[in-house]
């Protein structure tokens, strides 16, 4: 008997996505406020992997817990072999003191889901499950790794460590955005989160009576030279083609108007989209400091660290990823521009090619940011989130 057309509709992947979905997404919804409810800190996330693991074992998916310290990470497995697809969401919360006066607002003190890794961990729970009753059409296996302390910029290391990416041939990851309404997506070719570097620099002098700064040796003349000499590593040092950032936002030093300090410390951060750049801020700002120490007669120690390296989206899975997303929702996928804003996916795109796209969130009416004491995502994206992961990673493993 030939096949209804009605029955082709049903069995498209597009229809199957759809339907999976809205059947999952009130408890999806349940899940999201239950975890919003009790946000945990970075590598705290003890009971937010219990409900992913308890999750992931009713769906029958293997899985292992204790992966980069409070990481889970489980396995779907395809009916052919094929290539290795990881998925990531992060699972933790920030510092912040809920006010959004939501029935289902945070009960920890000074502790709230205000990034929406509570979205993101409840929207890999629902495409794991449509994924698993589409494990027969794939070929290849995916993982799906939910992630600690990506707020702290450790949990993605901490993971690789722990061996995640073993077996890895390309990744997915993905971030709500409350500047894109929801039912929008979007995307950012190369280069699109920046490198996260921190200094901290003490400058010691002498310390004297302002009456009398001949007999003192001034840290703060010198760190005065040094904020303003920094601004010149962006403005005359890197490629003006290339966005970088110094920013210094902590000084301290002193305690009374007539006393020059014994010391004086600054803290800052680097940000910056391409190595080459990374490199020569790094390079620039230790040459400065060795010369505050011989123009200023002040001695200091410099502690600079690299932190999460440039997230650079690889067109071999942004294409097919955003080619998919079309195909399951339609033309509802803008190009967008790169942030210097810092991400810690950007430690699985060191090591395999991969995407991270760009959910709208934004709810009707809001104009809202992340890390916002009054956040509230616009929930639907759960579900969108859920039909577009699903449909990349069929897809990209047919």
């Amino acid at each position: 008997m030939p096949i209804s057309a009605a029955d082709r509709r049903h069995n498209d992947p597009e229809t199957q996505i759809r339907t999976a979905t809205a059947a999952l997404e009130p408890r999806l919804i349940e899940i999201r406020r239950d975890i919003h409810a009790h946000p945990e800190l970075a590598f705290e996330e003890v009971r937010t992997a219990g409900i992913v693991a308890a999750e992931l074992a009713r769906m029958g998916i293997a899985h292992r817990t204790g992966i980069g310290r409070t990481g889970v990470v489980g396995v779907i497995e395809g009916g052919r072999p094929g290539p290795t697809l990881a998925i990531r969401a992060d699972m933790d919360a920030l510092p912040i003191h809920e006010a959004t006066g939501l029935d289902f607002a945070s009960t920890v003190s000074g502790k709230m889901h205000a990034c929406g890794h509570d979205i993101h961990t409840t929207t890999l729970l629902g495409a794991a499950e449509v994924l698993r009753d589409l494990a027969p059409q794939l070929a290849g296996r995916i993982l799906l790794v939910f992630q600690p302390a990506e707020e702290s910029l450790g949990g993605a290391a901490a993971m690789v460590a722990d061996g995640v990416l073993e077996g890895v041939d390309m990744a997915l990851g993905f971030h709500n955005q409350p500047d894109m309404p929801v039912g929008r997506f979007g995307y950012c070719r190369g280069s699109t989160l920046a490198a996260a570097d921190r200094f901290d620099l003490t400058i010691r002098g002498k310390s004297g009576h302002a009456a009398h700064p001949e007999d003192a040796i001034d840290p703060i003349v010198a760190a005065g030279a040094f904020i303003g000499q920094a601004q010149t590593v962006v403005s005359r040092e890197i490629d003006p083609l290339m966005p970088a950032v110094v920013t210094i936002g902590m000084v301290h030093g002193g305690s009374a108007p007539n006393i020059i300090p014994e010391t004086v410390e600054l803290r800052g951060t680097v940000r910056t989209l391409h190595h080459s750049a990374r490199d020569t801020a790094e390079a620039a700002l230790k040459r400065l400091v060795a010369g505050l120490e011989a123009m200023h007669r002040v001695q200091c120690t410099l502690d600079y660290r690299r932190g999460v390296p440039p997230l650079v989206n690889a067109d071999s899975v942004l294409d097919p990823a955003i080619a998919a997303v079309r195909a399951q929702m339609g033309e509802v996928v803008d190009a967008g521009r790169p942030s210097m804003g810092a991400e810690d996916f950007a430690e699985f795109a060191e090591r395999v090619p991969a995407f991270q796209l760009r959910i709208g969130s934004g709810a009707p009416g809001r104009r809202d940011h992340l890390h916002n004491d009054h956040y509230q995502p616009d929930e639907r994206c759960i579900g969108l989130g859920v039909q577009a992961l699903s449909r990349i990673a069929l897809d990209m493993l047919a």
